[in-house]
């Protein structure tokens, strides 16, 4: 009977005894607390203490990021944005005025009232080659942006959608690429009565977008094969959505980084332009114009031609930095 109750009440508790200390001294083991395991991705691998944050890295983040750092993208940034503030605000170089002039000075050499001398005419050649800044500038932009506008669209059309449109922009482009940037800018130039900022614009606008787009026509052909593309296609999303948000943003890199090289480049076919005669005409004002009119008295005023030439091919200089500086950066295989 009794084994019937103690198995009725269950098996009793033995309580561990330890030497040398009495029964009711024994406390039991404590408690750990719950082992919390963190989600994947909430910590970082590397360090297990700060959280990840921000989404995965592009190729513009990552470019940027090398960018900060890279010496030749911040020497040509500072050239680049000198010769910009330069040209957008001349008042703050100087406070001369660039069309007043005075026989009296003609050809006087440079001095420490006026840094530059004075040219022909008896003008400032300071005020002169700080505001011819702006047209220069302004040229090497404007043509640049509508060139690689150009480029974009008939690139885009030519390398998205093959067949007969890309064989008619090809050949299209085959025959444009054939006509030198100078040569053709003397011809279409010495043709038109007048010459001013427009004029040679867009000029230099027609002759200037074959190269973009090759680059962009090949590098849209390359993206357009990419998986993610397919998925969007097949996802129902538009020619125009698939161009703009999935292909733009892929194989825009390599007309940036020819961008940056072509705006020097523009900006010194204008200076040899109006150098050789065709190009802008009097009384713009232009690095161009400068050296053209100090070709004949190098030796007897040399100031004429030293001055415009520096501005000159500084800026030239540091776009073709920026060029570089922008090819190390999205290009991983030039690295």
């Amino acid at each position: 009977m009794s084994e019937t109750r103690d198995r009725a009440k269950g098996p009793k508790t033995r309580q561990t005894e330890l030497p040398g200390i009495p029964p009711h001294e024994t406390e039991p083991a404590p408690r750990l607390p719950p082992l919390e395991i963190p989600a994947p991705g909430e910590y970082d691998d590397a360090t297990q203490k700060e959280p990840v944050a921000g989404p995965p890295a592009s190729l513009w983040s990552d470019a940027w990021a090398d960018l900060r750092t890279n010496w030749i993208f911040l020497i040509s940034a500072a050239i680049i944005l000198l010769f910009t503030v330069m040209a957008i605000a001349p008042q703050l170089f100087t406070s001369a005025n660039p069309r007043e002039c005075f026989l009296s000075n003609s050809l006087v050499r440079p001095s420490a009232e006026h840094w530059f001398g004075f040219d022909l005419q008896g003008c400032d050649y300071y005020a002169r080659t700080v505001y011819g800044a702006r047209v220069s500038m302004s040229i090497g932009v404007t043509v640049t942006a509508f060139a690689a506008l150009l480029a974009v669209i008939m690139g885009s059309l030519s390398g998205y959608y093959g067949g007969w449109v890309d064989a008619i922009i090809a050949r299209l482009t085959d025959i444009w690429f054939a006509i030198p940037t100078i040569l053709g800018g003397i011809v279409i130039l010495s043709l038109l009565g007048t010459r001013g900022f427009f004029q040679v614009a867009f000029v230099l606008i027609i002759l200037g977008w074959p190269t973009m787009l090759r680059l962009y026509r090949s590098s849209v052909i390359s993206v357009k094969e990419q998986d993610y593309i397919e998925a969007a296609r097949a996802l129902g999303a538009s020619d125009f959505r698939i161009l703009s948000k999935h292909i733009l943003p892929n194989a825009i890199a390599p007309v940036v980084i020819y961008a940056a090289i072509t705006t020097g480049v523009i900006i010194s076919a204008e200076a040899a332009l109006s150098f050789l005669g065709v190009g802008l005409q009097l009384p713009a004002i232009s690095w161009g114009l400068m050296i053209s009119g100090a070709q004949v008295r190098i030796l007897q005023a040399p100031h004429l031609l030293l001055f415009p030439g520096i501005f000159l091919s500084l800026a030239v200089f540091g776009f073709i930095l920026m060029g570089d500086a922008l090819r190390d950066a999205l290009d991983p295989k030039s690295r």
